[in-house]
């Protein structure tokens, strides 16, 4: 099993304890994650980068995306992740975590990215994103041995539609828009692979399934839409 970098924030907008029990009725069934896929005898490692949506922050280990990810393409060889990920994590800080990581110098099969919720929600600078944004996808496609057809950007989820946000969809969904439209048009320049989970994110308006209890991030069920989303891209790159 790959080293799991992944710390916890006590405090912020994504700050409840990943270190207690696992939530009553939002743990994962195994055989969700499974999915028929043609074997290759190789083990694929995978680095995940990101902030709370990447731990799963108020669902367990097993149903965040990136290990509900690496189970669905276990048939591919692929391990379980190494995360880096914490919640509250802006960009700025995901890039310091990064450099004291340990990991530098090191490569991975394939890297997913999901990162600036924590941005908007503080206020910080549009510019300063886009620029601190375009040096995490360069460190991404280095962490992918330059092969940038093995990088995944996820886009930002909506939580304007979540009980946190207290009704204030109508202003945090378009702010959410503008730093999506900053990703992936910077992921497009890169050349990288960009997978919208922002519409799926927007059906949690509607069923209170997709939310997790602490009625602000996705649950398990969220989490496995997202997957269904994001498996076929990396199937995709990883076939011989």
């Amino acid at each position: 099993m790959k080293t799991l970098l992944l710390l916890l924030l006590s405090t912020g907008l994504f700050a409840c304890s990943k270190n207690g029990p696992t939530l009553t009725g939002d743990t994962l069934d195994s055989t969700t994650a499974k999915t028929t896929m043609p074997t290759i005898t190789k083990n694929i490692s995978y680095l995940a980068l990101g902030d709370s949506y990447t731990i799963g922050e108020s669902v367990n280990q097993a149903g965040s995306f990136p290990y509900q990810l690496s189970a669905k393409l276990s048939a591919y060889g692929v391990q379980d992740p190494t995360i880096i990920a914490r919640t509250g994590w802006t960009a700025d800080n995901l890039i310091d975590a990064i450099n004291s990581s340990g990991i530098k110098g090191k490569t991975y099969d394939f890297v997913t990215l999901l990162i600036g919720v924590n941005d908007q929600y503080q206020g910080l600078s549009q510019t300063n994103y886009r620029t601190k944004f375009v040096q995490l996808l360069n460190t991404a496609i280095t962490f992918a041995k330059g092969n940038k057809t093995r990088v995944f950007v996820v886009s930002i989820p909506d939580y304007g539609v979540t009980p946190f946000a207290g009704g204030q969809d109508a202003v945090i969904g378009p702010l959410i828009d503008q730093f999506n439209a900053i990703n992936n048009e910077e992921s497009d320049k890169a050349g990288v692979n960009y997978i919208n989970i922002t519409p799926i994110s927007k059906q949690a308006a509607t069923d209170a399934s997709l939310i997790a209890l602490d009625g602000l991030h996705p649950s398990i069920k969220m989490y496995a839409l997202w997957v269904d989303a994001i498996a076929p891209v990396v199937a995709k790159s990883l076939a011989p």
